[in-house]
This record gives structure tokens, C-alpha cells and sequence, in this order.
């Protein structure tokens, strides 16, 4: 360990940041990709089209390991929104897929910003929830990746963070190949649809941040994909090789 990091009684402190100040807070603005944009979630434009898409899956699958839902009806379901998307932490955005070519846009899916922290410039990421038309796709990417890019870019957060139930084994690997550092397990952390959750922490930093995004564009380049939409590079492999560098 550096001196440098030794206060003056020789003991081992954290590195310098001698320039902080406290970040913005997210703001209620658009976020614009190739493949999707993100909307600040309004039940009254979005919760129709999302409820719709929500049902698509019939077997309730994409509501396991929330803490709400599901709403078999649009009703519940728009007056869930109400009472939970409209804060300012959790900040929910509406996941709007862009048509390849003329057609309709789509709302397909949320997340959200949440304990957001300015002091320490930590953020979460989280209450991700993907209808089956989002799922698998590039727009599903891209959304997780403007969230990211707001974060570090804009706003100039320090800490991205994602935490999931430790058994949901899709979040995790989707973490991962988002490029996030998994930090260990929160035993017991908390109680949903009375059963026990134990968390799982990943998360990126700004030191991660410039090969991580460096690994985004290059996978959401139209020329990372074949004619029939086959990919040639995995993010995993991208974003893996990000972290080594």
C-alpha cells in the first residue's frame, strides 16, 4: 500500500478525492437509443400498452421474484403505477422498443433509478421488469446501457449498483454480462410475498465504466450483427474483457 494512502498516524485510508462534490439527482428526461428510449413512466400514456405486453406472459414468470404483482387486470395494474412509478426514488422510465422500420413504438417494459444517494454518487438500478417482447433483445440491452451511460456520463455518479434475490439466477447472469462486479450476499436482507430474500450485490464504478462502455457500443453496433440478427460478439465476452483491461 502507497504512503500515500497512510494518514499522518500511519494508518491505511482510502484514496484521495480531493475534488467531490455531490451529484445531480437523475433527471426527468428522456433517454435516446438506436433501439429504444426511455420515458419517465406515466400511467396514463404507458400502463395500457405495458399491461398488454405484461400479459403476454402467460404464466406469470417475469413477477416472481418482484414484490408486487401480477395484475390480471389493467385496472390494478394502472393504479399500481400510480401509487409507486410517480416518485422521485424509485424513479421508474417506461422502456419504449423503436420500430427497425415504420410501424408503432411499443412500451415493453420499466426500470428504475433508485436509493439514489448525490452525497455518495451511488445509484441503483432495479424493479426491472421486462414483458416477453423485450426480453432477448438488442432494445433490452441498450436500456440497461443508457441507465449506465446517464449515471456515469451525465450525471457523474461514482457507484452503479444492482441487487437481486441471490436464487434468481437470470438477474445474476444478466449482471454479470452487464459487466458488474458481484460483491457477495446479504443474508436474510429482507421479507417479500412472505418468503425469506437473500441479496445479491453487483456493481460497476466509474473506474470500470470507460472499457464497460467502450464493450456496449461495440456490441449495439448494427455491424455486430449478422442479416438475419445473429450476433458475432457476446457482451459477456466484451464486457469480461473490459474488467481485465
Amino acid at each position: 500500500m502507497s504512503d500515500a494512502h497512510k494518514n499522518a498516524l500511519g494508518q491505511p485510508i482510502g484514496f484521495p478525492v480531493p475534488d467531490w462534490t455531490p451529484r445531480p439527482r437523475p433527471p426527468r428526461t428522456a433517454m435516446e437509443g438506436r433501439y429504444c428510449r426511455l420515458e419517465p413512466a406515466d400511467p396514463a400514456r404507458h400502463a395500457t400498452d405495458l399491461h398488454a405486453a405484461n400479459m403476454e406472459d402467460t404464466g406469470h414468470r417475469i413477477w416472481t421474484y418482484l414484490p408486487y404483482g401480477p395484475f390480471e387486470s389493467e385496472t390494478y395494474y394502472r393504479a399500481w403505477m400510480e401509487k409507486t412509478c410517480l416518485r422521485d426514488d424509485p424513479l421508474f422510465h417506461t422502456v419504449i422498443a423503436l420500430p427497425a422500420q415504420d410501424g408503432d413504438e411499443r412500451p415493453v417494459g420499466i426500470a428504475s433509478y433508485l436509493r439514489i444517494d448525490p452525497n455518495a454518487g451511488s445509484i441503483e438500478v432495479g424493479h426491472i421488469n421486462y414483458a416477453p417482447a423485450l426480453q432477448k433483445t438488442r432494445a433490452a440491452t441498450e436500456a440497461m446501457f443508457l441507465m449506465m451511460k446517464r449515471a456515469f456520463d451525465e450525471l457523474g455518479y461514482r457507484r452503479y449498483e444492482w441487487k437481486c434475490d441471490a436464487l434468481n439466477a437470470p438477474s445474476c447472469a444478466a449482471a454479470v454480462r452487464l459487466g458488474l462486479t458481484w460483491e457477495g450476499i446479504f443474508r436474510q436482507a429482507t421479507v417479500y410475498k412472505n418468503r425469506n430474500r437473500d441479496t445479491a450485490w453487483y456493481a460497476a464504478t466509474d473506474a470500470d465504466w470507460p472499457a464497460l462502455k467502450a464493450a456496449f457500443e461495440t456490441w449495439l453496433d448494427p455491424a455486430n450483427f449478422d442479416a438475419d440478427g445473429r450476433q458475432k460478439r457476446r457482451l459477456s465476452e466484451l464486457t469480461a474483457a473490459a474488467l481485465k483491461s
